[in-house]
C-alpha cells in the first residue's frame, strides 16, 4: 500500500491543549502505510487578506500550508470551541488553503472533523461551522468520520487520550474512515 499522507491541523494554539492531546492520539492510531502530520505553524500565518494573496507574495506562511495541505492525501481538522464557534486560527486556515476559489488546494480534499470541549456539547457548534467552511471551501467532508468528545475537562485532565482506550478506539474509527475517503472507497454527502 502506497504511503497514506493525512495532515492534522488544531483550532487550538494552546502547547497543552486537550484538543492538541486528541491530535496526538489520533497520530497513534493510523495504520500501517499511513502518516498523520500535526501542521506546526498555524500562529504564524497572517489573517486572510486578498491583497496579500497575489501570485508571487503569498506571504511564506501561507504559502507552507497551502503546500502541506496540497501534499496530503486528506486533513483531520480537530477544533475546540471558542465563544460558541470555530477558532480563528482554524478558519483562517481554511481560508488560506482553499484560495484560489474553486482551484485551492482544499479543492475535493477528503477531510474528517473532531470536535472537543469541557461542555457537554462537545463543541457541536463550531463542529457545524467548520464542516459549513468545509463544504463552501470545496473540501469532501467525510461525513462517517466526525467525532465529538463532551465533557472532557475531567476525563483528560490527567490523562492523555492516548491512554483511554474508548478515545483510541473512535479515534482510530475516524482515522480508519478518512483513510477509506482518501482510497475513494467512501464518498461523503
Amino acid at each position: 500500500m502506497p504511503q497514506t499522507r493525512i495532515l492534522a491541523l488544531i483550532g487550538s494554539l494552546r502547547a497543552a491543549s486537550i484538543n492538541r492531546r486528541l491530535a496526538e492520539a489520533a497520530v497513534q492510531t493510523a495504520p500501517e502505510g499511513v502518516e498523520i502530520t500535526i501542521y506546526e505553524g498555524l500562529a504564524d500565518i497572517p489573517f486572510y487578506n486578498e491583497d496579500l494573496d497575489v501570485p508571487g507574495s503569498v506571504p511564506a506562511a501561507a504559502q507552507a500550508l497551502r503546500a502541506a495541505v496540497a501534499e496530503s492525501n486528506g486533513l483531520l481538522l480537530v477544533t475546540p470551541e471558542y465563544n460558541g464557534t470555530i477558532p480563528a486560527v482554524l478558519k483562517n486556515a481554511i481560508d488560506w488553503a482553499s484560495r484560489p476559489y474553486g482551484a485551492g488546494a482544499l479543492k475535493d480534499r477528503p477531510v474528517a472533523v473532531v470536535s472537543g470541549s469541557i461542555s457537554q456539547n462537545a463543541a457541536k457548534w463550531a463542529h457545524g461551522d467548520v464542516v459549513k467552511a468545509l463544504g463552501v471551501a470545496g473540501a469532501n467532508v467525510v461525513e462517517d468520520a466526525h467525532l465529538h468528545f463532551g465533557g472532557f475537562g475531567a476525563r483528560f485532565t490527567e490523562a492523555h487520550p492516548r491512554d483511554d482506550a474508548e478515545a483510541l478506539t473512535q479515534l482510530g474509527a475516524t482515522v480508519h474512515e478518512l483513510v477509506r475517503a482518501t482510497s475513494g472507497e467512501l464518498v461523503s454527502a
